[in-house]
């Protein structure tokens, strides 16, 4: 058994960043990983899977983006590599292939077992990500097991699924994007609606990551946002990382022959039902966006950009015919159904009560109700980018900052 002072667990950007931020402060640390440096991101199998958010908007505690394509979209390899050229450049004390088996209190410590052994410390940073477990909805268990069902943990491509149609349930970004791609591939597509957030790619001339970040969007701290619940709870993107500036949003994917449905809302072994909410769902996400966009216009205009920039494109929407209220999978000839309806979080072996109804960690800003447990990474942990690949410097300063005075090492390492 090892004694050491922290244990972080997770070796992505998020315990990265902390790894970096502890080294910064004098403080020895260990960073566990279950597989290698950056496995999530190692482990995708997606082919065509990219980052959302363009390459210089890839800023870490000490590092950031310097490659020569600062406006393109990593994919999920190049973040796996650029993760690890990170974890090299802070020279970060990473134990590889250490699956975490049990985290507990003893005494005022914490008991961290792994398959690679234990180690004892005085503060734990749960550092796991925001994208673990795919979430599948029940209906998934009633379906014929002739009909093949995939998450995006278990998609390549196109050529994966069996010949015929395909449901894509879920329409924030990865919905749209497999949508997109599957389409493109010559499949017939239905996309079943769920509450999102409409995002172009490029607003006049602009990435919209440009706009919300100059805007300080990304940066706004939950505690200070009307409604912070509401904000969780917000939906993902509709983005695709693309230097192409197509939009691949609903209208988009409309007119590339995609058939649009409501929310999913049942089903049996050879139908599924889908709720009549497709032009309520549409409506409120057009609404959002059409405000967000002139919020930009307004912003351009008092950062005296105008003349600058290309002028305000129309919001086009969905069209919206009869409604489908169900539909025989076998009858419409879908064959595949692919799940892009999100991810739940699994900690079987953080056995400390911090955990709620739900199964999230409670925390505020990363701190738990366990004195020297704490989280970084988590969605909305205190502003809207807390769980970007950019936005995680912020909250592993914060966190660190805390470990730091908890253990006595002072505030050095502060500095994002």
């Amino acid at each position: 058994m090892s004694c050491i002072p922290v244990v972080v667990i997770g070796a992505g950007q998020a315990g990265l960043a902390v790894s970096h931020l502890l080294t910064t402060g004098g403080v020895e640390h260990v960073v566990l990983e279950r597989g290698r440096v950056a496995e999530r991101w190692a482990a995708y199998r997606w082919k065509s899977l990219r980052l959302l958010t363009p390459n210089w908007l890839s800023r870490l505690p000490g590092f950031q983006y310097t490659g020569p394509d600062s406006a393109g979209f990593m994919s999920a390899a190049e973040v796996a590599g650029y993760l690890r050229r990170y974890a090299r450049h802070s020279g970060a004390p990473v134990v590889e292939g250490a699956r975490v088996w049990a985290v507990e209190r003893e005494g005022d410590r914490y008991r961290v077992d792994t398959g690679a052994g234990c180690w004892t410390a005085d503060a734990v940073v749960v550092a796991t990500g925001w994208c673990d477990v795919p979430r599948v909805p029940p209906v998934a268990a009633v379906l014929d097991p002739a009909i093949e069902q995939r998450t995006v943990a278990d998609y390549h491509d196109a050529t994966d699924l069996p010949d015929g149609g395909v449901l894509v349930v879920g329409a924030s970004a990865t919905g749209v994007q497999l949508a997109d791609e599957l389409v493109g591939a010559g499949r017939r597509v239905m996309l079943a609606v769920g509450s999102h957030t409409r995002m172009p790619r490029r607003y006049r001339g602009l990435d919209s990551m440009w706009w919300l970040d100059a805007m300080g969007v990304l940066e706004r701290p939950l505690d200070g946002h009307p409604h912070p619940a509401a904000a969780r709870a917000e939906p993902s993107m509709q983005l695709v990382g693309s230097t192409t500036g197509r939009d691949v949003d609903l209208r988009s994917l409309q007119d590339r022959g995609v058939g649009l449905v409501g929310r999913l809302a049942g089903g049996n072994r050879r139908s599924v039902r889908f709720a009549d909410d497709l032009r309520e769902t549409t409506q409120r996400a057009d609404a959002r966006l059409r405000e967000l966009l002139r919020r930009i216009d307004r912003y351009a205009a008092a950062a005296g950009l105008s003349g600058e920039v290309e002028p305000p494109a129309p919001v086009r929407a969905v069209r919206i015919a009869g409604a489908v209220s169900a539909l025989d999978l076998r009858d419409a000839g879908i064959r595949s159904v692919l799940w892009a309806t999100g991810y739940r979080r699994a900690y079987p072996w953080l056995r400390v009560p911090v955990l709620s109804d739900a199964g999230e960690i409670r925390h505020v800003d990363g701190l738990t109700p366990a004195p020297g447990l704490h989280v970084v990474g988590a969605r909305w942990q205190s502003r809207r980018s807390s769980s970007f690949l950019d936005g995680v410097r912020h909250d592993a300063a914060t966190v660190v900052g805390r470990v730091l005075d908890q253990i006595g090492a002072g505030v050095s390492g502060r500095a994002a």
